[in-house]
């Protein structure tokens, strides 16, 4: 009979006859914690946080999880944050009812502020009147103090600036292209709830927008004939395509003549263009959406972009003066057009045609779908099922002439300036919108520039303002508070939280916890929840009742 000790003592001399290889190959401790994070759904890459408690003054740190979207990443987040957009799309596809707003009342501290602000607004422009520029720059210091406590006190969107900008907002003509077909336009009424049929059908819709074709594609994606291929097209059309879709949604509104809410996902086809599912609410005839994707368009009233018009390439490209802080030609130092001087002057020719026009494909699908449904909950499944996935990994090349086709798009993308602010800009003598010495000429960490991005330069989910009249946030408290209130029910109560202050750990604490003990500590966490839910079912369901499994991954 061996002894523990005798074993132990074998292992040894077995570990110690491994070679330096198969000892590299062996897990160590931060892999397996990872393994077993993934196995209890919690994040596997914490962010350390500092906790302070101001009652007490004690200090703790935790694990913040990621919150990272793609499952290679983190799994366990990538997968809450699926299902929260799961439960928000399903919430708001089918209301039969306004979704209720919270505006909150500004208080007494915020309208004493912005008096106080308003009397050193007239100050500063009777300063600037004077021409006091040191009674300016003091005004000007102690309004950005207030302004940062207003934004302590919770205040949307910007405050107005002391100077006012220097140029007007510049105003085009509205009138329709004569190449596209006019749409009847109604006035857009405030209710978001579509039409109720039967006295207690209320369908809605699942609508599938594409891009033209550029080319005959193989089943892998890639073209049947490079050379014919229109790559210039395909790139721009990428670039524009989010600009294309907010504009289909508004001439959808004033065609239907309500406030149309939509919730939808952009995804990437095989062949690297961009495609839009979006579920609308309120149901739509097909004739009204096809006669909205034929007429809808976005037109680029930028300077010209073509490739007859690049004028920097490869290593010869504008450098940066620091003594007048402007791009100027490599060789006659001659500062470049500014982007607005460039349009300003584009804006004096009569026939200034757009840089771009981009419009939908003839392919539009669309489909009537009832709330509750096994249908309506495929749909949603179906429009959510890439969320976790890259870009990179929706688009891995099958086959070398995918790979191939992929690299010939991206390198298409390189001569694209993606908004007013790319350095792409540079490649066409045009000096773009808050150049500075740090701008690189022709190269722009924009995500429509980027091959992990490639297809989908913006956003992958799209919602309107009053879908469910929920953010994320919202949805994932309320998930919370089921669970804490179903919880106290049956006697565990939670102990609150909400005055503890949560700050990132700043370099150099020494006493931030390193990761490994903050998956091990979230490990533990989940694993008393756990217990703590399933005491909780066995007291709410009667003996011999059926179990659930509906237990949360996440308070």
């Amino acid at each position: 009979m061996t002894t523990p000790t005798a074993d132990n003592n074998d292992q040894q001399q077995q570990s110690g006859r491994q070679t330096a290889a198969q000892r590299r190959s062996l897990p160590d401790f931060r892999d397996v914690a990872e393994a077993l994070a993934d196995k209890e759904k919690v994040c596997r890459k914490p962010v350390p946080m500092r906790v302070e408690n101001p009652r007490t003054f004690e200090v703790s740190y935790i694990g913040a999880p990621c919150k990272s979207t793609i499952a290679s990443v983190c799994p366990a987040c990538a997968e809450q944050a699926k299902y929260l957009r799961m439960t928000q799309c399903r919430e708001g596809w089918h209301l039969d009812h306004e979704p209720e707003v919270d505006k909150k009342d500004p208080t007494e501290h915020q309208q004493e502020l912005v008096a106080t602000r308003a009397d050193l607004f007239d100050n500063y422009q009777q300063a600037k009147s004077d021409g006091d520029t040191v009674g300016m720059d003091a005004i000007a210091e102690v309004v950005a103090s207030i302004d940062a406590e207003l934004r302590d006190t919770g205040l949307a969107k910007r405050l107005p600036p002391l100077d006012a900008p220097g140029k007007g907002r510049r105003v085009r003509s509205t009138r329709r292209r004569q190449d596209m077909p006019n749409l009847p336009r109604r006035r857009v009424s405030k209710t978001t709830i579509g039409r109720q049929f039967a006295g207690r059908f209320r369908p809605s819709m699942f609508v599938t927008l594409t891009l033209p074709s550029y080319g005959r594609v193989g089943s892998d994606g890639a073209p049947v004939d490079f050379a014919s291929y229109d790559y210039t097209r395909a790139a721009r059309d990428i670039v524009f395509f989010s600009n294309l879709v907010d504009r289909w949604i508004k001439n959808l509104r004033r065609v239907v003549g309500y406030n149309v809410q939509y919730w939808g996902t952009i995804e990437p086809q095989k062949r690297g263009a961009p495609h839009f599912h979006v579920a609308l609410r309120g149901a739509i005839t097909h004739k009204i959406i096809q006669q909205v994707t034929d007429a809808t368009y976005f037109q680029a009233w930028w300077p010209r972009f073509d490739p007859e018009d690049l004028v920097y390439d490869g290593d010869r490209l504008p450098v940066w003066d620091h003594q007048r802080a402007v791009f100027v030609h490599p060789d006659t130092c001659e500062p470049l057009t500014g982007f607005d001087d460039a349009i300003d002057i584009l804006g004096e020719v009569d026939n200034w045609e757009p840089a771009h026009v981009t419009r939908f494909g003839v392919q539009v699908d669309s489909k009537g779908i009832l709330g509750g449904t096994e249908e309506s909950s495929r749909h949603i499944g179906y429009m959510t099922k890439y969320l976790t996935k890259s870009i990179g990994e929706v688009l891995e090349a099958k086959t070398p002439r995918a790979a191939d086709h992929y690299d010939r798009l991206h390198n298409q993308l390189q001569y694209v300036p993606c908004s007013k602010q790319c350095a792409v800009w540079l490649r066409y003598g045009i000096i773009p919108v808050g150049a500075s010495d740090k701008t690189v000429p022709g190269r722009c960490r924009g995500k429509a520039h980027r091959r992990d991005t490639l297809g989908l330069p913006g956003r992958r989910v799209l919602k309107s303002e009053m879908w469910s009249g929920k953010t994320l946030a919202d949805h994932k408290a309320d998930r919370a508070e089921f669970v804490r209130q179903l919880l106290a029910e049956y006697g565990i109560e939670k102990p609150d939280t909400s005055h503890l202050r949560v700050t990132p750990v700043q370099p150099g604490d020494q006493h931030a916890l390193p990761r490994d003990h903050l998956i091990m500590a979230a490990i533990a966490q989940r694993k008393t929840w756990r217990a703590e839910y399933v005491k909780a079912m066995l007291v709410a369901s009667p003996p011999g009742a059926q179990e659930t499994s509906a237990i949360p991954e996440a308070a």
